[in-house]
């Protein structure tokens, strides 16, 4: 896939496993903040929603890292579990860090997202004790679809920086809607839940055929707006 001007690929070491990453910083080096970015199971870094949410952020001023997972990098069909997805998630977001110092921005706020599986490693992550400024989750997989009765919440509540949770009304991972909502409202006011009417996990729409490039970057305008009002420092 190619690169925009503003991305560059690096290589991340994941403890001896080399995965590959796509840095990008807006033009002229300043940012709101870095946003990195983890895949959801069945597509790497490289799928065109991913490219597009994030090409999409680096437009609007944002720092942007997206990365392979070790399995999707490997050419696995499973995913990693929990342990080996969550230690990944902690370097990447050192490597994002060290992105910004490197570019004369020490301390500049850095957020983790991810599609589906990919954001709920980084809430494990975060749980576990992992530093972002916050959490943005582009279709969190509630519960496998038709098992609402089997929900991964559990260590949702005691994370008390800001989420907000991109969901569409027709994801099979979120239904009954209500559900999701009813865990926001026992984390409490830092969790936001931002419904998309007639959307699936993907975030199609029955009827309103769209690249999945454009579907990615649709979503990053609800992200940008979230991000710099929880970072005092934006404009």
């Amino acid at each position: 896939m190619s690169l925009t001007d503003l991305e560059q690929a690096i290589s991340i070491d994941l403890d001896g496993t080399a995965v590959s990453g796509v840095y990008a910083r807006p033009a002229g080096g300043d940012a709101s903040a870095t946003i990195v970015v983890a895949h959801g199971a069945g597509a790497g870094m490289d799928h065109p929603f991913m490219s597009g949410f994030t090409r999409a952020l680096n437009a609007d001023g944002f720092s942007t890292l997206r990365f392979n997972f070790a399995y999707r990098e490997a050419g696995r069909r499973f995913p990693d579990r929990p342990p080996a997805a969550i230690a990944a998630w902690r370097t990447v977001m050192g490597v994002a860090g060290e992105l910004a110092v490197q570019a004369g921005r020490a301390g500049e706020p850095v957020w983790a997202a991810g599609k589906s599986f990919g954001g709920r490693m980084a809430s494990m992550a975060v749980a576990s004790g992992m530093d972002a400024s916050g959490l943005v989750f582009l279709g969190y997989p509630l519960h496998a679809p038709g098992k609402a009765d089997k929900p991964r919440d559990e260590h949702l509540p005691g994370i008390t920086m800001p989420m907000l949770f991109l969901q569409g009304r027709n994801d099979p991972f979120a239904i009954p809607n209500e559900q999701l909502d009813a865990v926001a409202e026992r984390v409490g006011p830092n969790a936001v839940v931002e419904w998309i009417d007639g959307a699936n996990h993907s975030f199609e729409v029955k009827g309103a055929k769209r690249p999945a490039a454009e579907i990615g970057a649709s979503l990053a305008e609800r992200a940008a707006s979230f991000v710099r009002a929880h970072v005092p420092s934006a404009e």
